[in-house]
């Protein structure tokens, strides 16, 4: 029971102070969708492949201390239905120049009011949509 309020808590904590060092240390955002995109089609300077890594190591060792399900419930859903919401993801993050973790981390604590709008998009965008899977009928 105290690992479900105190793992949060400890991943919020991590979380905050590797984007406010990164950002201290280096003149960089820690937006996830920019660090990939630099890491995969450049300019690549290095530190992002090791950023990614460490973030699939990070997962893994959470999962492994933690145990649990990890799924989120995804596991009923078919490959490409969750191809094409990766896709459009990806679609989304491209057109808001940044993700969660660039705007509502990084941005918020900067206080951009575009980063304000856009975690509200955000927001509103993922109510409407378990709003629609619970009760739409799909």
């Amino acid at each position: 029971m105290l690992t479900l309020y105190i793992a949060p808590l400890l991943g919020g904590i991590v979380i905050g102070l590797t984007s406010g060092g990164l950002y201290l240390l280096m003149g960089e955002i820690a937006g996830i969708t920019g660090i990939a995109r630099s890491a995969i089609i450049g300019p690549s300077r290095g530190w992002q492949m090791a950023f990614i890594a460490g973030l699939l190591a990070s997962g893994g060792i959470a999962a492994l201390m933690l145990g649990g399900d990890f799924t989120a419930g995804i596991e009923g859903i078919p490959l490409p239905v969750l191809a094409l919401a990766g896709l459009l993801v990806g679609l989304g993050t491209d057109l808001g120049n940044g993700c969660t973790s660039g705007h509502g981390v990084c941005g918020l604590s900067r206080l951009s009011l575009r980063s304000l709008a856009a975690v509200g998009l955000f927001m509103v965008s993922a109510g409407l949509t378990v709003f629609l899977l619970r009760h739409g009928g799909f």
